[in-house]
């Protein structure tokens, strides 16, 4: 997002505008990185205010951008193209209208990842056993209303798709920055206003970036407080505000230590970064299957909880989970090559692989299951 925001504000790419390579991009990436782990390591009373700062800052940018988007623009979508037109000019080789549908839903389904950030960060919330499961009940339904109506200002402000996903526009093939930017200067002649639209995009994938930092963190803490990490006495120790403060910095080196592969191969880049989506899924899919098949009778519901709907909807979510794992591997584009082939069957396989053996040979003789804090 830096990278072509800096690109347009020099003149977009047809403009002889600068485009970043890809050791300033990592560069971007460390430094942003950098500051998620300062603000991750300040007390939790300021991270809470930040947090509370992303929240407002997504849901009022998200309102601003999908009323004005439409109304800067000098030409409008009709509402016939915006709720009937099926784009299938892509450039990968896909034609079919059902084939496509079915890879567009791995977007919305990575949108609407991270909820369990709510469950993650139990330990530091109060009333947690109603107020995690309310906060990932309302993370989902504001994403879909939120996300729903963006999606619609932004489309109204499409014209020419294959213009918007042109390597050769202004923003280098950024669909919506083009937009943003489009709109802005085809209505008074500079694009300034929509790269400060892309400003306020930026900060609010600032805040997601800052909170997955928060979520990972307290994640590795528990891990290694149950003793399920290596050096993991050092890993779940906590600071005198009680951060667990070595897990923030290993959260964000890992990060960082991550992106680098892309330096020597994209390809393996992408085979590594495959797995987000469907591996968050399998994540949430196991304890639900596991609670509507083995603890069926023995799970004891917390104040919070689905009634004699639950089991209904745990299948559904764990059916649902297995119908994408298996969608989210087909092929993204034809023909396949080794820079085209979708490596997430690989990446999961192979961590399952991984998961599985670990626990098979060493995890089982010695791994207890979580340690409480407090006593019953």
């Amino acid at each position: 997002m830096i990278q072509v925001i800096i690109l347009l504000s020099t003149g977009g790419k047809n403009g002889g505008g600068y485009e970043a390579s890809k050791y300033v991009v990592i560069a971007f990436h460390g430094g942003i990185l950098l500051l998620h782990a300062i603000i991750n390591s300040l007390p939790i009373s300021i991270l809470s205010f930040f947090g509370q700062l992303a929240a407002a800052w997504n849901l009022v940018g998200v309102m601003v951008l999908m009323i004005l988007i439409p109304s800067v623009s000098t030409e409008r979508a009709s509402a016939k193209f915006v709720f009937t037109h099926f784009n299938s000019d892509n450039g990968d080789g896909i034609n079919s209208k059902v084939y496509i549908f079915v890879l567009g839903l791995l977007m919305s389904q990575y949108t609407l990842t991270g909820y369990d950030a709510s469950a993650h960060m139990t330990e530091e919330t109060k009333n947690a056993d109603r107020n995690g499961p309310k906060g990932i009940i309302s993370a989902i339904g504001i994403s879909i209303i939120f996300g729903w109506g963006y999606i619609l200002g932004i489309t109204f402000a499409v014209t020419s798709i294959p213009n918007l996903l042109s390597e050769d526009n202004d923003a280098g093939g950024y669909a919506i920055a083009e937009i943003f930017y489009l709109a802005f200067k085809n209505r008074f002649g500079s694009g300034v206003g929509g790269i400060v639209c892309l400003g306020v995009v930026a900060v609010a994938i600032f805040f997601c970036g800052m909170s997955s930092v928060t979520s990972n963190s307290r994640m590795a803490y528990a891990f290694s407080r149950d003793g399920a990490m290596p050096f993991s006495s050092f890993w779940h120790e906590v600071n005198s505000q009680d951060i667990p403060i070595n897990a923030v910095w290993l959260s964000a080196f890992i990060s960082f230590c991550m992106a680098l592969t892309y330096l020597g191969s994209a390809v393996a880049f992408q085979a590594m970064v495959s797995i987000a989506t469907i591996g968050l899924y399998i994540a949430y899919a196991l304890p639900i299957f596991f609670r509507v098949t083995l603890a069926r009778k023995s799970f004891i519901p917390g104040p919070f909880n689905l009634g004699r709907y639950g089991i209904v909807v745990g299948w559904i979510a764990v059916l649902w989970v297995a119908t994408i794992s298996v969608l989210f591997s087909l092929p993204v584009a034809y023909p396949i090559t080794s820079d085209t082939l979708n490596y997430t069957p690989v990446a999961v396989c192979g961590l399952l692989i991984l998961t599985v053996s670990a626990w098979i040979f060493s995890a089982r003789h010695w791994f207890k299951g979580p340690i409480t804090n407090i006593a019953s």
